[in-house]
């Protein structure tokens, strides 16, 4: 079956985008219990980012821990003035994701999926805090697969990200499409290491592809996106 375009009508007068993107982490996380190997296991993470206000207080439940002093201090202390001043959005951004561990012998992050949403790539600092949480989890040998079925947002994330490392794919056109998936890992190669990338097109009208999910340097399980993501339309009655 087709992706929809769950970003534009009709589909998005009836339904919302949020649906499929909440629901389909954990469909993905059933669908590989079967394939991963006993030691690892995959678990869902979803947070709508800054549409949920959180309420954060301090609470002292001591009333002498007011007038508590650093040791080798009189009197009150008071910080000086900050060095730099500036008014700035670091964003609670959106995270719908699977993140899979190695369980033994102690836990340890292997892969993530990220379902990129559209408050990802809605503004510059979003798509930058995003990339950068990428870039940070290739380095840490975290393989990576890239969902991105936004379509009411341009740009391509997967191609900012080889920006900031000096790359660029061939197969993207000089202005890429808004909707891919990716699979990318940074592993080493020699002296060095290389920065290996499975790229597919994504489009409403077409299946979804199917992309290696890698567990360790030699082993990877499949990751079928369009079974998935059937799935989830199918528990969500979505035509």
């Amino acid at each position: 079956m087709p992706l929809r375009d769950h970003f534009r009508p009709p589909l998005r007068d009836s339904r919302c985008w949020e649906e499929i993107h909440g629901g389909w982490p954990m469909v993905i996380v059933q669908q590989l219990g079967p394939l991963l190997p006993p030691q690892y296991t995959a678990g869902p993470r979803v947070h709508a980012g800054t549409r949920i206000e959180v309420d954060v207080g301090a609470f002292v439940s001591d009333p002498d821990a007011v007038s508590y002093e650093p040791p080798g201090t009189t009197g009150s202390w008071t910080p000086g003035q900050p060095t730099w001043l500036a008014e700035t959005d670091l964003a609670d951004f959106d995270v719908f994701e699977v993140r899979i561990h190695q369980a033994s012998p102690q836990r340890r992050l292997v892969a993530a999926i990220e379902l990129i949403s559209p408050a990802n790539k809605d503004r510059v600092a979003h798509r930058n805090q995003f990339v950068a949480k990428c870039l940070a989890l290739l380095r840490d040998g975290v393989a990576l697969v890239l969902v991105d079925v936004v379509t009411e947002r341009t740009g391509n994330l997967y191609a900012q990200l080889l920006q900031w490392i000096g790359q660029s794919d061939p197969k993207l056109a000089a202005s890429p499409p808004s909707t891919s998936a990716v699979a990318c890992r940074w592993r080493p190669h020699g002296p060095g290491h290389w920065l290996e990338v499975w790229n597919q097109p994504v489009e409403p009208g077409r299946p979804l592809p199917c992309l290696p999910l890698w567990l360790s340097e030699d082993m990877a399980v499949p990751l079928d996106l369009e079974a998935s993501y059937e799935q989830t339309c199918r528990d969500l009655r979505i035509p």
